[in-house]
């Protein structure tokens, strides 16, 4: 009786997020539904020559100044990059749901690749992250992060390089959550089969991609032998598949503390939603922070948003003292993306170059320069490259 009743809970709750079941009988079937949700598994973009069309979300706070600073960027370095810009709010559609705007979903669907600046989301307006919402709408499965020292932004770390690959769509960030009596809260992580076997699989072909070593699974299934259970097994399973790159597996606690020992020992390491979420910031401030570090989001059907995942800082909104370098390499790595290594060379060296010198550099990088210098330094640096 408990069963059934825990079950039938259950099922609404699934229900009031979209999840839909029809019967519920058994524990069996439950199991079964929850673990089809389906997609794709990571399929290879491949772009035509010539000028490619990119759906820009230039954000809030200080987004439009560090996109416009891209954008320059590129022109600079004649990338064959068209920009179609698009503004993101929640708005409600049929039925009281949230969503993105039309014009922003049509223009995602049709060119596959966006760059997003910092989208804000205003406490207790009763819409969700916007962040969130874009995950959900495109299937944006993998938030991938590398994390490298940037030669002369000095931290206590020299020699980190490693990558972050995050499943992006369920676990504790499922939003299923409600209140048992007052004052207690149950909050439910949803684990499935294919969502693991499919961020393990994207971190196996992403390290054999790009010449990694290995592949570190993070977990806590010690603690949670079900759900972190199961993405543990995904993972091992997909290793067998992939013998040319080294698999380990560890503690989430662990990796936490070997990391700020030695964050050399790590290579790729991939794990569930909330742990990549920790695990990827920890890892920036390693090499300087989040206005310093990349981001990429890959989904299915061949879409990819590349992203800033600092704040908005409206505090220097409108001011020119935004550093745009964490957007910048964003975009350099949806150019890697796109198979334009040549002009993702050129830029990134730019921006290096210009960093190491140290004589154009915004506050937070520890110079005195504005956003628009440290751009038309970089812009400069591009152009002496042809």
């Amino acid at each position: 009786m408990a069963g059934n009743a825990w079950r039938s809970t259950l099922l609404k709750l699934l229900a009031r997020c979209g999840v839909r079941i029809s019967d519920a009988s058994s524990a069996p079937e439950v199991s079964r539904v929850m673990g089809a949700i389906k997609t794709q598994s990571p399929q290879p973009r491949t772009f035509s020559r010539g000028i490619q069309t990119v759906t820009l979300i230039p954000g809030d706070g200080i987004g439009p100044e560090i996109s416009t600073a891209v954008m320059k960027i590129f022109e600079a370095a004649k990338a064959p990059i068209q920009w179609e810009e698009r503004n993101v709010t929640a708005i409600k559609g049929p039925g009281g749901r949230w969503m993105i705007p039309p014009e922003a979903k049509e223009s995602m669907d049709k060119s596959k690749i966006g760059l997003k600046g910092p989208l804000k989301t205003p406490i207790a307006a009763g819409h969700p992250s916007m962040n969130l919402l874009l995950r959900k709408t495109f299937d944006l499965y993998a938030n991938v992060r590398p994390c490298v020292s940037i030669e002369g932004y000095k931290t206590p770390y020299t020699d980190v390089d490693l990558v972050t690959i995050r499943e992006n769509t369920e676990g504790e960030y499922s939003g299923i959550e409600h209140l048992i009596v007052d004052g207690v809260v149950q909050s439910i992580k949803l684990i499935t089969e294919e969502a693991s076997r499919r961020i393990a699989e994207y971190a196996f072909e992403y390290a054999r991609n790009n010449q990694r070593a290995s592949v570190t699974a993070v977990h806590k299934a010690n603690i949670m032998r079900m759900s972190d259970g199961l993405f543990l097994r995904k993972c091992r399973e997909v290793a067998e598949n992939y013998k040319d790159v080294k698999f380990t597996e560890m503690y989430l606690d662990t990796v936490c503390l070997n990391m700020v020992q030695d964050p050399s020992q790590f290579d790729v390491l991939v794990m569930p939603n909330l742990y990549g979420d920790i695990l990827s910031d920890l890892c920036a401030g390693l090499i300087g922070g989040l206005g310093v570090t990349p981001s990429g989001n890959i989904g299915a059907n061949g879409v990819a948003i590349f992203e800033s995942v600092h704040g908005t800082a409206p505090d220097i909104a409108g001011k020119d003292l935004a550093n745009p370098t964490a957007l910048l390499l964003s975009a350099v790595m949806m150019l890697r993306h796109m198979g334009l290594h040549g002009h993702a060379n050129k830029i990134e060296t730019a921006c290096f170059d210009t960093i190491r010198e140290k004589k154009v550099l915004t506050k937070d990088l520890g110079g005195n320069s504005k956003c628009s210098e440290f751009t038309a330094d970089i812009c400069r640096r591009v152009q002496d490259m042809d």
